[in-house]
Parts: C-alpha cells; sequence; structure tokens
C-alpha cells in the first residue's frame, strides 16, 4: 500500500509556517482534551489540532474498516493494535481531506469549527497506556563516558555491551506528558568517604536525553520477532526524558539495577510521530565493532537521522542550550532492540514503550545528560544568565526538541518534552 502522505510536494489549505514541526507530511497522532471537556483521539497540522473522533463520526473515514469508536477513547492502545495497514489508510485518508486541493471540509464551515482547534484550546494527555516499559542503553559514546568515571578507561565497557541491547525494565506509572513539573526525589545516597548511607533529597537530579518508540500488539507467549520483522511492529517515537537521581542511583543500582533513582519520573512528548513519517530520514547505523550473533544481523537501514537538543531555563531567566546530539549515534538500533527483547519469548503490548537510552554523541557539547557534560559534577556548564550548573536546580525547566530534515524533504519535527523541577514534596497539613 502506497504511502501517499510522504509527497513532498503536497500541500494543505491550514495555514502552516514553514518552518513548523507539523506539516501535512506528518500527521502524528495524540490524545487530548477539548474546549468541551471532551478527550479524544487527534492528530496535529501545523498549530492545529484535529480531532479525529468527530472526524470519524461526520463520516470523513468512509471505506476504512474501523469501529465506531475507535477514536472515542482516551488512547490510542486500540488504534494501534489494528496494525500497520490501518495506521497507513488512516494517515493517508487524513492527508487527502487537508490538501489544498479537497474542498470537502476546507469548505464546510459547520464542520471545520467541530474537528478543528486551534492549541490554547485543547490540552495534551499521555497518549498511550503504557503496560509495560523497558530502557536500554544504547548509545555507545554515553556508555563509554559513564563507565569511564566509574571504572576507568580500560573497564569503560562491560564486556556484554558490544554483544547485545542491554536494558532493563522501568516504572511506566510515573511516566508523564509534557508540561507536568516534578518533584526532586529522595531516597538513600552514600556521602562521599562514608559507610553508612542517609536519607534525603537527591542533590544529583538528571536529564537523559533520549527517545522512545511504541509498540503494538506483537507476539504470543514463546514467541519471537525475528529481526526482518520488528519495524513492522512499531507504531511511532517520541521525545523523551528519563530523569534521574544519580547519587541515588549510584548506590543503590548494585547487584539488580535502577530502581527509585529512575522511577520517579519519565516525560514524553505527546505526539507520537509514525514509522511512515520517519522514512525519508533513514540512514545506515554505526558499524559493529564485534561480530554480532546471527538474530541481531540485519540489512538495509535501520537508523533515523534525528537532531536532538537539549535546554535549561531557570526560574524567571532564558533557556540555554546545553547540547545538541542526534538519534542516528544509537549504536544498537530499534529493530535490534525489539528483536532482543522477545528472542526469550517476552510478549509485547499495543503500546508498550522502549526508551533508547541516553544519546550522546563524540563531542562533549552532543553528551545527552548532565552527568556527561559536568563530567560528574567536575566542569560546571555556564548558562546564558551567567550561573552554572553540575546538575539540575530546583526551578529549572528543562526543554527537549527534535526533528528531521534534509535536502529533498520537508522538516518533520515531534515538538518538545518540557518539565519543571520543584523542590521535594510537602504535603499540606491538616
Amino acid at each position: 500500500m502506497p504511502n501517499t502522505t510522504n509527497n513532498p510536494n503536497r500541500k494543505t489549505w491550514l495555514d502552516v509556517a514553514a518552518d513548523s514541526d507539523f506539516p501535512i507530511q506528518n500527521i502524528p497522532f495524540g490524545v487530548f482534551l477539548t474546549r468541551d471537556d471532551v478527550i479524544t483521539i487527534g492528530t496535529r497540522i501545523g498549530n492545529y489540532a484535529i480531532d479525529l473522533g468527530a472526524l470519524h463520526q461526520l463520516g470523513y473515514f468512509k471505506g476504512i474498516p474501523l469501529t465506531d469508536d475507535i477514536f472515542l477513547q482516551d488512547t490510542l492502545n486500540d488504534f494501534i493494535s489494528d496494525g500497520k495497514k490501518t495506521w497507513r489508510l488512516v494517515r493517508n485518508r487524513i492527508g487527502d481531506i487537508f490538501d489544498e486541493n479537497n474542498a470537502s471540509l476546507r469548505d464546510n464551515k459547520e464542520h471545520r469549527n467541530t474537528i478543528i482547534f486551534t492549541l490554547n484550546e485543547i490540552e495534551m494527555q499521555l497518549p498511550v497506556q503504557i503496560g509495560d516499559y523497558t530502557d536500554f542503553y544504547s548509545s555507545i559514546e554515553h556508555a563509554t563516558n559513564v563507565g569511564t568515571m566509574f571504572r576507568g578507561e580500560d573497564n569503560a565497557l562491560m564486556p556484554n555491551w558490544l554483544h547485545m541491547p542491554v536494558g532493563y525494565h522501568g516504572r511506566s506509572s510515573s511516566i508523564i506528558p509534557s508540561g507536568i513539573p516534578i518533584h526532586r526525589p529522595q531516597g538513600q545516597t552514600l556521602p562521599a568517604g562514608a559507610e553508612t548511607p542517609v536519607f534525603g533529597p537527591s542533590k544529583r537530579v538528571d536529564f537523559e536525553l533520549e527517545m522512545a518508540f511504541i509498540t503494538t500488539d506483537a507476539n504470543h507467549l514463546g514467541e519471537p520477532i525475528p529481526i526482518e520483522e520488528a519495524e513492522d511492529y512499531i507504531f511511532g517515537i517520541v521525545l523523551f526524558n528519563d530523569w534521574s537521581a544519580r547519587d541515588i542511583q549510584k548506590w543503590e543500582y548494585v547487584p539488580l539495577g535502577p530502581f527509585l533513582g529512575k522511577s520517579f519520573a519519565s516525560s514524553i512528548s505527546p505526539w507520537i510521530v509514525t514509522m511512515d513519517a520517519l522514512e525519508p530520514f533513514k540512514v545506515e547505523s554505526p558499524k559493529p565493532l564485534k561480530p554480532q550473533l546471527e538474530y541481531l544481523q540485519y540489512t538495509g537501514k535501520k537508523s533515523y537521522n534525528i537532531n536532538l537538543e537539549v535546554a535549561i531555563q531557570p526560574e524567571n531567566s532564558t533557556e540555554t542550550v546545553v547540547a545538541r546530539s542526534n538519534f542516528k549515534y544509537m549504536y544498537w538500533n530499534m529493530a535490534q532492540q525489539l528483536t532482543h527483547h522477545t528472542v526469550n519469548g517476552c510478549p509485547v503490548n499495543s503500546g508498550d514503550m522502549m526508551g533508547s537510552g541516553t544519546l550522546s554523541g563524540k563531542t562533549p557539547d552532543s553528551y545527552g545528560s548532565m552527568l556527561e557534560l559536568s563530567w560528574a559534577g567536575k566542569n560546571p556548564v555556564k548558562l546564558n544568565d551567567g550561573s552554572e550548573r553540575t546538575f539540575i536546580n530546583d526551578g529549572d525547566t528543562v526543554t527537549m526538541r527534535g526533528y528531521c530534515t534534509n535536502d529533498n524533504y520537508v522538516r518533520i519535527g515531534f515538538g518538545e518534552v518540557s518539565s519543571k523541577l520543584l523542590p521535594v514534596f510537602q504535603p499540606k497539613k491538616k
């Protein structure tokens, strides 16, 4: 089935800025609360949110096999479960409806007023109910930097790292959409030189520049997904700030890995950009430094050229971009991650989320965490207002952005994921 929405020459009758992350070639999917306090599934073109529930009820998806309530839900899970053929049919139809030469909705004012919202009339929600969340550790630059800090340059990478995508099962209940503030976490830490831990606020709250992919129902218990089919089960990608409390994590993670240092909050961008939309930006993955086992070997381009940046904005001040990186730096690509995840027979469901791990490049200005940018606090990062950071301060807002572009195509972006760090939670006095 052709992917007609990706025609780079297509234009829309909506007013869309040339540098928008959301041209008609994007057509992401999300969930939002309307001005009438109705939750609906929608898409975005430029600075307009499109109510797909209303679009469906008014007959614009005629001929596509969809249930009556498929877009009248508070999550995308059921729509994602319908599979790649349905995603493409719906996305193509949306592109047709909003094409500059299609008058069916353009010239129907009553329908337009029901279907189209400006961004200030909606409130974005978490787009999927995330049953399971896995975080990988797939940037070789990040893994090398962190390993060098804690184990020395000669033992930076653990013996297994070059042979498989390393990951751990994370906490899905604390994954939140962009715009929701978080509180500084508390927990046990081991002060330098001490033999016993203390309890209190984390002093090393950090961001992690990541992306995350959302899966559909992929396999039954015991059934691995071969690498040739893995991409068919990936619905799309979001920006992902996997917050981290480095001092809590350092004390707790041996022997079972991250726990409280990672589970207090993770923030995602609210619009899921589909793999179809990202097709024009496929690139080669980094070449393996060691031979990979047969089940992880693949052909073709499996990585994506997605420009990423992180900014810190102190309270009542201007923001400073502190890092610029790229999704293509990921050593283990998404197909390998999903294949490895299921090679033991682990089932994957609609709405499951897989984090890339911190995406760092080779140069210091491309490091994807404050742990690396400040080199564990030794080299403070200077902000535009004259202040310095080794980690994130209370009142700071961390914003991540991402977009794709090339000489032959329009810009496709993800918007942003932005969250403010508040002080430790204080219960209200009774």
